[in-house]
């Protein structure tokens, strides 16, 4: 019988050498799979944005919160009192980056969101004032002047979700300028189809207010798709605010709610 002292030694260098191929290949591959996403249209870094479109967005909708009912905000405290947290966060940004977004710390993105979801807040409970008082018909705001609330209510609805969306997806505007951004969570069609546009571009602001307007609109997606599990959430959210706006008001204006 010829024995083979080394077998078990070779079998094990062996196997070394397969891992050591099978790594070296899943490594060319992913190299492989970020150059194809790197010229892919949605791969390109964001130019450096102007802060004023968003900053501008923000401000309208503090308006809106000042022309509504007081029995809409009242359970929310003073009238004064959420305008007043709106804009001091709001100043706060316009101070320390007033122009272009170039950079941005943890603590002025923490502050961002912050601002928007206090909007969103707001918003939401005026909704529910809303809601309740056109189906109840309460007596505390007649019915025409229900109606008219309902217009900043919904506008104020399309402006928070394109903050959102805008403030959101990649990563953030800051975020979107590195060549490492993730993956995009909207798929906007001159993403899919880059003939379309100018080469490098890449969506601003203005393009998530649409987003957000058609959604609010159609109640769904209309040319830009949601493709992270966030995106079609916030979507839906705000599909559903809009619906239940535009149905109650219609139904109690002509008067088919009893």
């Amino acid at each position: 019988m010829r024995l083979y002292p080394n077998a078990p030694a070779t079998k094990a260098l062996r196997r070394r050498r397969a891992d050591a191929t099978y790594h070296d290949a899943m490594a060319e591959n992913r190299r492989d799979l970020h150059a194809e996403e790197a010229q892919a249209a949605w791969g390109w870094a964001s130019k450096s944005e102007a802060r004023w479109p968003a900053q501008l967005a923000i401000l309208v909708a503090i308006a809106l919160q000042l022309v509504l009912p007081n029995n809409l905000i009242a359970i929310l405290g003073p009238r004064w009192l959420v305008p007043s947290l709106e804009g001091a966060l709001g100043l706060a940004l316009i101070i320390v980056s007033p122009k272009r977004i170039t950079r941005e710390s943890r603590e002025l993105r923490l502050t961002a969101i912050v601002l928007i979801a206090l909007i969103n807040v707001a918003n939401a409970v005026s909704l529910g004032e809303l809601i309740h008082a056109l189906l109840y018909k309460t007596n505390a705001i007649a019915g025409r002047q229900l109606i008219i609330a309902s217009l900043p209510i919904w506008l104020t609805n399309v402006i928070v979700f394109a903050l959102w969306y805008w403030e959101l997806d990649r990563g953030g505007p800051a975020r979107r300028l590195r060549p490492d951004h993730r993956r995009p969570d909207f798929l906007f069609p001159q993403m899919s189809t880059p003939g379309a546009a100018e080469p490098g571009w890449t969506p601003g602001f203005e393009d998530y207010l649409y987003t957000s307007f058609t959604n609010a609109t159609a109640f769904s997606p209309t040319d830009t798709m949601p493709l992270t599990p966030w995106a079609k959430l916030l979507m839906t959210l705000q599909s559903m605010a809009s619906l239940l706006t535009v149905a109650l008001v219609i139904s109690r204006a002509v008067n088919i709610l009893a």
